[in-house]
């Protein structure tokens, strides 16, 4: 299979050149996960189906992805005798399962960047205390859209990026988006009442989302074949809603900070890749829209192009007082706790029974543990339940560097590059020696 740019622009490649350049393997990517099935389903009162994703290291559904790009990525790169240094940008969740599917490996250096004071306190903690050689940290005074501007700066340099050899374990890369596809079709399995009928019955999946990698892979598997109903749902940063809802895709004045962190996105990347599919593969309409955006920060979406989107999506923003107000009902009803960003998704469902609205099969994504999010926890009035684990982090040493504003964060992250590479040929030509 052959994959191609959205606008065009690159030649297509295979999958081994589609992993490097987006920004037995699989029992490997999931031998560290805590739950026998990996991903786990559960059925709770009045319809509400939670698929959790979250039983890998971080406690997070990034584990999901992240562990399976490493093992891929680990056996081209042994294959090739080849180096990556590997640049994310994180707001909050991606840095510590990209830092713990790579973490001690011999050819790989990863690089995060993460938005000092944006993140909880547990999720910083994750990244900061993992001491090993090839984790170089980063603590950025900015929110993870301004962080993401270096990163940018530096993968436009195609001759830097080449030297260096750099990649992105962000959901810019295609291997993420693939191995999310399947939280759909095991969402799907889970939930339809049958198989056994024609046409396949449908079931909605809601999915919470900030940079929209998993609505991206819902989409691709709703294109091909796989009988879902997608909602996307978003907290108060609603660009991917007034998209939806309005063809509105622009950015607001500033991110607003939420109980649902890791979702507090301004540019949804991934939506370029829903504009493709949307357009028909159409490269040039979809590189008129990003140029546009990129220059304007603000697209209204063709009449056409927004009414497709309107067919295979839905959507709803979630304040904080709904998250909050949802983890507590969920909680009364089923003693189950909620991480803020699945209670984004269930807020949805709550509405629908509330209304009374023909029943379908539901399931809502639930991307990360409540252990994570203790304060929201606290928010919602309701008790912390927080793994060993996770209380170990507040004891371990930390290491991070500073990008502090006013410095030249580019210039930071070029020179650390630049540094990681010429120890590279350094233990290269002493290993041939």
């Amino acid at each position: 299979m052959w994959y191609v740019s959205t606008r065009g622009i690159a030649p297509r490649v295979n999958f081994e050149g589609a992993l490097f350049s987006g920004y037995a393997l699989i029992d490997r990517a999931f031998s560290r996960f805590r739950h026998r099935e990996v991903v786990h389903l559960s059925r709770l009162r009045n319809g509400l189906n939670v698929l959790e994703l979250w039983h890998g290291v971080t406690y997070a559904f990034k584990d999901l992805s992240l562990s399976c790009t490493a093992q891929f990525l680990q056996y081209f790169l042994e294959k090739r005798e080849k180096h990556v240094t590997v640049v994310v940008g994180t707001s909050g969740d991606t840095g510590s399962a990209a830092i713990e599917s790579v973490q001690g490996t011999k050819n790989v250096d990863i690089i995060v960047l993460l938005p000092k004071g944006h993140c909880t306190k547990i999720q910083e903690l994750q990244m900061t205390t993992v001491l090993k050689e090839n984790v170089h940290v980063f603590g950025v005074e900015g929110n993870s859209d301004e962080l993401d501007e270096p990163i940018k700066t530096v993968f436009a340099d195609v001759a830097f990026v080449k030297k260096h050899n750099l990649m992105s374990l962000n959901s810019i890369n295609w291997s993420r988006v693939l191995v999310q596809m399947a939280h759909h079709f095991f969402a799907y399995f889970q939930c339809t009442p049958s198989l056994d009928t024609h046409p396949l019955p449908l079931v909605e999946v809601v999915v919470p989302t900030g940079a929209a990698g998993n609505l991206a892979a819902g989409y691709i598997a709703q294109k091909i074949g796989l009988p879902i109903r997608l909602v996307v749902a978003v907290n108060r940063n609603d660009i991917i809603h007034r998209t939806v809802q309005q063809g509105d895709f622009s950015l607001s004045e500033a991110v607003k900070s939420t109980l649902a962190s890791a979702m507090d996105i301004q540019v949804p990347y991934n939506m370029e890749r829903v504009f493709w599919l949307l357009s028909g593969c159409d490269s040039q309409v979809t590189r008129a829209l990003m140029e546009q955006f990129e220059r304007t920060q603000s697209v209204n979406l063709p009449k056409e192009l927004h009414s497709k989107l309107s067919e295979v999506v839905t959507s709803e923003s979630v304040s904080d007082e709904a998250i909050t107000q949802t983890m507590g009902r969920c909680w009364d009803e089923n003693q189950y706790l909620l991480c803020p960003h699945s209670a984004v998704a269930v807020n949805y469902h709550y509405q629908q029974m509330d209304r009374q609205q023909p029943s379908t099969p539901r399931c809502c994504l639930a991307p990360a543990s409540a252990a994570k999010f203790p304060e929201a926890v606290l928010a919602a009035g309701l008790t912390p339940e927080t793994p060993a684990e996770i209380v170990a982090l507040e004891h371990k040493e930390t290491r991070c560097t500073p990008m502090r504003r006013g410095d030249n964060w580019t210039l930071m992250l070029q020179d650390t590059i630049e540094d990681l590479s010429r120890r590279w040929r350094g233990h290269a030509l002493n290993a041939s020696q």
